[in-house]
Order: C-alpha cells, then sequence, then structure tokens
C-alpha cells in the first residue's frame, strides 16, 4: 500500500459534501494511471460530481452489494463513503491511484494511521505524516514469535488468517491469560502491521485481545480447546 498513492477527502468546517466529492474526484483524475473505478454503497448516488464521473465512457460503476474488492490492480479506484469493513477491500491493493472519500471519522481514524495517506481539506492538501522511526518494543511471553507464526500462516492463504489458526489464538487466550495480560491492544496492533498483515486479519486479531480484556470467553472447536503455543 506504502507504493500506491492514496488520497482521503475529509469534511471540515463549512464544508460541503458535494466540495468533498469534488476534490477526490479531481484528485484522482489528476493521477496519471489506468481505467477509472467508481466504488459507492448503492447503485443510486446523490452527488453530481460523481454522477458524471460514473457517466464518462469507460468508467466502472460498483455497488457493495454483490461486489468484492481487493481487485484494482493497474486502475484508479474512487472509494466513496466507506466504512471500516469496506476500507479494508483497499489495503493491500497494487492500484494506480485510490481516492476515499470519508464519510465517518471514528470509522476511518485507525485506517487513517495505519495507511498514511494524503489529506484533502477545503484549500489545503496535508501530505502523509513522516514514517516513525525504530523497531517496536519487543513483548513480553513470547507473543512477537505467536503473531509472526499466524502472519506466516494467513500470508499462504488467498483469503488470509483461517478458522484453524483463529481457534489456536483463542485456546492460547483462554488457557494462556497470564501470557496476554500485560499487552495491549495498540501494541498487538502495531506488531500485526508490522508483519504485513492483511487488514481483515488485523481487526480479527485486535478484536481477540480486547474481548479477552473485556472478560468473554470464546467457543473453540474441541480438537483445539486444550491448545497452547509453546
Amino acid at each position: 500500500m506504502s507504493d500506491v498513492p492514496v488520497a482521503v477527502s475529509r469534511l471540515s468546517g463549512d464544508d460541503s459534501r458535494e466540495a468533498q466529492n469534488t476534490r477526490a474526484v479531481r484528485w484522482l483524475l489528476a493521477q496519471p494511471g489506468g481505467p477509472l473505478v467508481v466504488v459507492t454503497p448503492r447503485r443510486t448516488v446523490q452527488s453530481e460530481v460523481i454522477t458524471r464521473l460514473i457517466a464518462r465512457p469507460q468508467v466502472q460503476h460498483h455497488a457493495w452489494r454483490g461486489f468484492y474488492g481487493r481487485s484494482f490492480d493497474g486502475q484508479r479506484v474512487l472509494y466513496a463513503w466507506p466504512d471500516r469493513e469496506h476500507l479494508n477491500d483497499v489495503w493491500s491493493v497494487k492500484a494506480d491511484a485510490i481516492a476515499v472519500i470519508e464519510w465517518s471519522v471514528e470509522e476511518t481514524a485507525e485506517w487513517l494511521q495505519d495507511v498514511n495517506p494524503i489529506q484533502l481539506l477545503p484549500g489545503q492538501t496535508i501530505e502523509p505524516a513522516a514514517p516513525a522511526r525504530g523497531d517496536l518494543e519487543p513483548m513480553p511471553n513470547g507473543i512477537d514469535d505467536i503473531l509472526q507464526y499466524i502472519a506466516g500462516r494467513a500470508a499462504g492463504y488467498s483469503a488470509g488468517l483461517k478458522w484453524n489458526e483463529e481457534d489456536k489464538l483463542k485456546a492460547d487466550m483462554m488457557n494462556r491469560p497470564d501470557r496476554w495480560a500485560p499487552v495491549s491492544v495498540e501494541q498487538v496492533r502495531a506488531k500485526c502491521r508490522e508483519l504485513g498483515m492483511r487488514a481483515d486479519d488485523v481487526d480479527t486479531i485486535t478484536d481477540l485481545v480486547q474481548r479477552r480484556k473485556d472478560g468473554r470467553r470464546f467457543n473453540v472447536r474441541s480438537s483445539y480447546r486444550p491448545f497452547e503455543f509453546n
């Protein structure tokens, strides 16, 4: 994702939604690359500028329903008003450029931190922040090694983390609460990102950590219930 030009158009002050949409479209059209793809929550679009873009010859338009993302190689993508789940569709893709139109700050907060995109605001373009330097502090109790193992297994599957690896994590968190108690959700998320895991898998793992910290218990298939990582 770091090699793909990515911008997010954000709403600010006395701004309007249509002005926000226009910034995203103008930025995307200014980027070199392949054909244009527009992705919106529904086929009906309440925006004149996006409607005009969709009407251009050779522009593809997809709605969320029945559409599987992450197939944007060699294309310029306008991704309008995504929630967190759909933001994950533009995580590790090899598009020529991606313009996201933000709908909710709460939905995009972690994505902004992870992806570090250009931010388009009224009369202002904020360039990506300089990347933080230095390695992450090691986590105790072998958690770094566990996450590295999980990342390696997930990388071998086109769909990411499989149910059996997830069950191993659940079982270990249940059987070894002492192992996971000292680490924060933020530490686990940062390590998963460092390992290059898919956004969906990062969300799955950190959600498990948070649920255990909230006192929740997991249903684990019988073959994995006694499992513990070495």
